[in-house]
């Protein structure tokens, strides 16, 4: 399986945030987060990524997980979930787990893979992703 690292600058699109009212300082929220990825690797380069994730914190800390979507074009697509732990300071958050992909079309029909990643809020709605991982294409894994 090759191994892939990229990374992307994304915005938060959409965002809703909900305090509980069952013990202090505990929230949910769910948000979208588009951005444009960037890899050495030329099948992942330049593809478009939207994501959904669901978010719980209790005293700044918690968990996040969710689904993503990538477009490469007119090569297609592949899609996936992840999930990871969030923690908060200064008022920024961070997010880090791992991904894995669920399915894909066109070039990617048939593609697997999985990794790790990392978000950093760099503000209310900026944030910067970092991830790491490997994947194969169903024709690589036909030979």
């Amino acid at each position: 399986m090759p191994s892939i690292t990229g990374s992307f600058s994304g915005k938060i699109t959409k965002n809703l945030g909900l305090p509980l009212t069952d013990q202090p300082n505990h929230e949910m929220g769910i948000g979208e987060v588009s951005g444009t990825q960037k890899s050495a690797d030329p099948l992942w380069n330049d593809a478009s990524i939207t994501y959904w994730g669901v978010t719980e914190l209790l005293d700044g800390e918690g968990s996040q997980r969710g689904y993503y979507n990538n477009v490469h074009g007119d090569k297609g697509r592949d899609w996936g979930t992840f999930e990871g732990k969030v923690t908060t300071a200064g008022g920024g958050m961070t997010v880090e787990g791992t991904w894995k992909i669920a399915g894909g079309d066109g070039e990617f029909r048939g593609v697997t893979g999985s990794g790790t990643f990392k978000t950093v809020a760099k503000s209310e709605i900026d944030l910067e992703a970092s991830w790491a991982g490997n994947y194969e294409l169903a024709k690589a894994q036909a030979r």
